[in-house]
């Protein structure tokens, strides 16, 4: 009894210490792993050692560094170095676009344009004939890919294209498809001649917590049809019924199809992951840069584990600061850090219309309850905040002032921070950004507003509850 107790203290001990010298945890998260290592002792030890640090370990680092070197080295015209966009783009928010910049080294580059999804079937349509007239590569990435009618006809697209010649590299994450991973569609489209590859595979699930976090994924929505159109949003290969999660939907999101240069930065980020998967080497990609001419100024990024630590809330930060009238933001998943917390705040008490736009009802009853705690804090800065009633709000939308907007996979929560690969594109374009924010009026016409008399009349039972969920929240 004596030896199990004195070894419980020192595995407690050394938990404890490992977190107390991470210099990279901020107070919040370390102060929530104390309040479980010291409630839960057992239990915290064990969730510390399997989801405690954010690492895919020494030799994804040193390989995924490895990789984005070679392509900042060798696809600078690609990653449009020689500054023309960044002429074109409004003083105000040039802090944003450089911050945007600093991610990948990618550099905003001109010649695109855009066209705003209506819906899922258009969608799928639009992506289905774009890949029915590939002439050279198309490259798909997605976290989930079902087999429903989306996916279906997104795969058959892909098998179409295979047997004309079309090379067709298809990547999906191993957690969010691992219901397509085993299927018979798979394999049919393996036999087809497209390129299959799994992101961070959970084939040894033993080695990955060992040596990782199996909770780490790549979450990335990407599309590539000969390198000049390039598909982004939040909406995954599949259906808005979205069926692993029925009762739920719809599942309401948001996808814009790109065309111009912006679609070779897409390409890059899908040709690190297919990299880092795979070891094949970027010379097996063509990226023949095109015409940098009219269109609008746009950026993409990636952010995940093995880029830079704090890149996503500090991005989101860098674009609210530039903000002067508006600020408009839908995401599913709110669950901000101090950075993107205090930069809403104080855009709100500066004056900017701050509006913020969750679903009423989550998948996540942890996001939920996580999320409200944070909403009188907001209201008092003067934020408005709306819940969005007919099924899940899945689009991560962000405009500024009607000029710029940052449309892709990245929520505003923790896993996104630290945890996800994600993807997005920033952009200034007035018309496109006045599309966007009719579709975001869209999703507040069918919401319900929440105010501070709302907030006070929850119970103290229900304020405790979401407090101490926040709290940790880090750990969850």
């Amino acid at each position: 009894m004596n030896v199990l107790l004195i070894l419980h203290v020192l595995v407690v001990i050394s938990f404890t210490l490992r977190i107390l010298l991470r210099d990279d945890l901020s107070p919040p998260a370390r102060l929530a792993w104390f309040v479980v290592l010291t409630a839960l002792p057992v239990f915290g030890s064990v969730v510390y050692f399997l989801f405690g640090e954010a690492n895919l370990g020494k030799a994804a680092r040193n390989n995924q560094a490895a990789i984005s070197g070679q392509i900042r080295q060798s696809a600078v015209p690609a990653i449009g170095s020689d500054g023309t966009a960044a002429l074109m783009i409004e003083q105000t928010y040039q802090p944003a676009f450089t911050y945007a910049a600093s991610i990948n080294g990618f550099a905003p580059v001109m010649g695109n344009t855009a066209e705003l999804m209506t819906d899922a079937d258009a969608t799928i349509a639009r992506m289905v004939a774009d890949i029915d007239a590939a002439t050279s590569h198309v490259h798909v990435l997605y976290y989930i890919w079902l087999e429903d009618r989306t996916g279906t006809a997104l795969s058959e697209a892909l098998i179409r294209a295979a047997g004309r010649g079309v090379t067709c590299r298809a990547m999906v994450d191993g957690l969010g498809s691992r219901a397509l991973i085993k299927s018979g569609l798979w394999r049919r489209m393996e036999g087809a001649g497209v390129l299959m590859a799994v992101a961070l595979s959970l084939k040894h699930p033993l080695r990955t917590m060992v040596t990782s976090r199996l909770d780490m994924r790549n979450h990335r929505k990407i599309t590539v049809i000969d390198g000049r159109i390039t598909y982004c949003g939040s909406r995954n290969s599949a259906d808005p019924e979205f069926l692993v999660k029925a009762k739920y939907a719809p599942w309401v999101d948001i996808m814009l199809r790109f065309e111009g240069p912006l679609a070779l930065q897409n390409q890059l980020l899908f040709a690190g992951d297919w990299m880092q998967a795979t070891g094949e080497g970027l010379d097996q990609f063509d990226l023949r840069p095109m015409p940098q001419q009219g269109g609008f100024p746009a950026v993409a990024l990636g952010v995940g584990p093995t880029e830079r630590k704090g890149a996503t809330p500090q991005l989101f930060s860098a674009i609210i600061g530039c903000a002067r009238q508006s600020v408009t933001l839908s995401t599913p998943y709110f669950v901000p850090d101090a950075t993107v917390l205090e930069a809403l705040c104080a855009a709100a008490h500066r004056g900017v219309a701050v509006t913020l736009v969750f679903p009423m009802v989550n998948d996540s009853w942890i996001v939920a309850a996580a999320s409200r705690s944070f909403y009188r804090r907001l209201l008092e800065a003067g934020c408005v905040i709306h819940e969005f009633k007919p099924g899940l709000l899945h689009a991560k939308t962000l405009t500024v002032d009607g000029r710029i907007s940052l449309i892709g996979s990245s929520n505003l929560d923790l896993r996104s921070f630290d945890l996800n690969y994600e993807n997005n594109i920033l952009f200034q374009d007035r018309k496109l950004t006045e599309e966007i924010c009719n579709r975001q009026d869209a999703y507040i016409n069918e919401s319900e507003r929440v105010t501070r008399k709302n907030v006070f009349a929850w119970s103290y039972s229900r304020r405790i509850w979401n407090n101490v969920i926040a709290t940790i929240g880090p750990v969850l």
